[in-house]
């Protein structure tokens, strides 16, 4: 035992020395990587962005922003047409890809198995986040109003006792009163 113990420890120790140095190499080729992709972005920035000089007048200042804009119209240009060519693309892969599998002829269905699961879940399922229809057939039901008893009815038609009482004041209000009753 006491053999395979140092023999043990040695490989152990070996592998451990192996992967610090392993670590080691590795952090300097990220340091090395990662100045290259500086020096790569400051050789482009220099290249397509020059250092921008503010003009004194309001003539060359409006040139400036003329010139300005143009670049930015070419570089939305540039732009859109790479977003169709990635539409393109992605269309042709999916044209490809249905093709693939219709020239594949059949393939083998895996057998289904019996789910429960209600109905929410399952839209839930299907939709994802999009889910918002309940499938609570009780609480889509039709509510229904009962009627208006008369006393309900009168108490409206009633509404504020104060102009309920200046409307029976004076002559016409008693007019209105024998109107009402007959």
């Amino acid at each position: 035992m006491g053999d395979d113990e140092k023999r043990n420890r040695a490989m152990t120790a070996r592998r451990q020395h192996l992967k610090s140095v392993m670590l080691q190499i590795a952090a300097t080729e990220l340091e090395k990587e990662e100045s290259r992709k500086e020096t790569e972005k400051q050789n482009y920035l220099s290249e397509h962005c020059p250092p921008l000089h503010m003009p004194s007048s309001m003539a060359e200042l409006q040139e400036l922003c003329k010139q300005l804009h143009a670049k930015v119209d070419a570089a939305e240009e540039e732009k859109y047409d790479m977003e169709v060519k990635v539409q393109k693309s992605s269309k042709e892969l999916e044209d490809m890809n249905q093709k693939l599998f219709d020239l594949r002829g059949k393939f083998k269905r895996p057998p289904l198995r019996r789910v429960r699961m209600s109905a929410d879940a399952m839209l839930k399922a299907l939709l994802g986040s999009k889910h918002k229809v309940c499938m609570d057939l009780r609480a889509n039901l039709k509510q229904v109003k009962k009627e208006d008893t008369e006393k309900e009815r009168d108490l409206r038609d009633v509404g504020d006792w104060r102009k309920n009482i200046e409307e029976k004041s004076g002559m016409e209000g008693r007019k209105k009163m024998f109107e009402s009753e007959s």
